[in-house]
């Protein structure tokens, strides 16, 4: 996870994989010896780095992707899905100290983690996470903003009819059972890490997971009333230009914070999330004004957040002109998967959850092992085409199948167990007042 301390990241292999897995793989096996503990010490500007990209990430779901998502709704449905932000936000920082850091980082395990850190036992505030130099405190607070976006992301798929207590059930066993897993087989030392994929910042772990699951629950769930034949406008598109503006800004630390430096690996890293975001929103504009003939406001930052989801896994190994690239098929992949879903499959997923970020991740994932050579101006980090295209597949395909069986599963406990939708007459007047008692807009009642 880290490019400094090279002597230490050639003894666990490290600097032939994505470099956020250094301080992963140190973590979960133990394998500091006395005299690399007794040199490894805190930096200060490594450590302010990274605690600002932590406020980065959480930014990006309180307030940005409440309020991109928010924009999206009805009026009568926009406090419903502020609430389901914050109370994922909630319930995944409590589950993420209790349990979830120890089954994702610790124990040398390839399939799930061990039980050493439940409540952070042993970490304290003068501990160092292996592999770099800052606390190890930070480290799970860092990694805890990633814990609580991933959920928040697949919600927009059945905005406006899945329960709040649903969600908020639904979440808790995902995280268990589907992110936990995950990043420990891809970021904390398990058996695609050993593999030898490629993941950066999330492209298959927060991206492919959270679109997957968003696509699977949009159809167990069910349309909402009147789709596909009555469209459901956004009822503030300022609101979502500003929580996209939040998720762009957000981004810099979700992408350039995983190098877990202040360095030039951070550097580069925020270059190329910066122009995939530019890249894709030009290429989306581009599409809309020939489709449509206007270029939509909301089309423009849809186009801007698939850049940022497409970039999200490569941003550690691709350089500019791979960036630029990345983005550029992301949108126009993005732009007519969107289509496909809503026109051809007549899936309702609510938000474009998977369309955009599902697509995006996968697409990012798979650009990787291209635009990652040197040949490509990529930074030199992946293996040769093939092989690293190979490990790139083989991880997708097993985190696919796994999230699509696993939400399956714990979208029928929680419909058995406290039910998934609202009822009609719930849907009909919103949920803000249905399930909050409250509304966004009195004067409109």
């Amino acid at each position: 996870m880290i490019f400094a301390y090279q002597d230490l990241m050639k003894k666990h292999r490290i600097l032939e994989r994505a470099p956020i897995f250094g301080a992963a793989m140190a973590l979960c096996t133990g394998t500091l010896s006395a005299q690399e503990t007794a040199v490894a010490t805190i930096d200060s500007g490594h450590s302010a780095w990274i605690l600002t990209s932590t406020a980065l990430v959480l930014f990006m779901t309180m307030p940005g992707l409440a309020l991109f998502y928010g924009g999206l709704l009805r009026g009568k449905n926009f406090l419903s899905i502020l609430g389901q932000c914050a109370g994922i936000a909630f319930v995944a920082s409590l589950l993420w100290v209790a349990c979830l850091y120890s089954l994702a980082f610790k124990g040398d395990g390839k399939w799930i983690g061990d039980f050493s850190a439940l409540f952070l036992t042993g970490v304290s505030h003068d501990s160092i996470a292996a592999g770099t130099r800052i606390p190890e405190t930070l480290f799970a607070m860092f990694q805890m903003t990633f814990a609580i976006i991933t959920p928040g992301l697949y919600v927009g798929a059945v905005a406006e009819r899945m329960k709040f207590s649903a969600v908020l059930l639904f979440s808790s066993l995902w995280l268990l059972f589907v992110y936990a897993p995950v990043t420990k087989w891809v970021w904390g030392g398990g058996w695609l890490f050993q593999m030898g994929v490629r993941d950066l910042a999330g492209g298959i772990v927060v991206h492919a997971t959270a679109g997957v699951t968003a696509l699977v629950l949009a159809i167990m769930v069910g349309k909402r009333k009147g789709f596909p034949q009555h469209p459901h406008p956004p009822h503030n598109p300022a609101l979502v230009f500003v929580g996209a503006a939040m998720l762009w800004v957000g981004w810099f630390g979700f992408n350039a914070g995983s190098q877990l430096t202040a360095g030039g690996a951070a550097g580069m890293t925020m270059l190329v999330t910066h122009l995939s975001a530019c890249s894709a929103a030009l290429v989306w504009m581009l599409l809309e004004k020939i489709r449509n003939g206007k270029i939509g406001v909301i089309g423009m930052v849809t186009g801007l957040v698939a850049g940022l989801a497409s970039i999200t896994p490569a941003s550690g190994d691709v350089g500019p002109i791979g960036a630029l690239a990345v983005g550029a098929i992301a949108a126009v992949l993005c732009y007519f998967s969107v289509s496909l879903i809503r026109e051809k499959w007549h899936i309702d997923d609510s938000l474009d959850v998977f369309a955009v970020h599902g697509v995006g991740g996968i697409l990012g994932t798979i650009l990787l092992a291209l635009f990652g050579q040197p040949s490509l101006g990529g930074l030199g980090h992946v293996k040769p085409m093939g092989e690293q295209l190979g490990i790139q597949l083989v991880a997708l395909a097993a985190v696919i199948v796994w999230t699509a069986i696993a939400t399956v599963v714990i979208a029928l406990i929680v419909k058995a167990t406290v039910g998934l939708r609202v009822s009609p007459e719930q849907e009909n007047e919103g949920l803000d007042r249905a399930e909050h008692g409250e509304n966004a807009y009195p004067m409109e009642s």
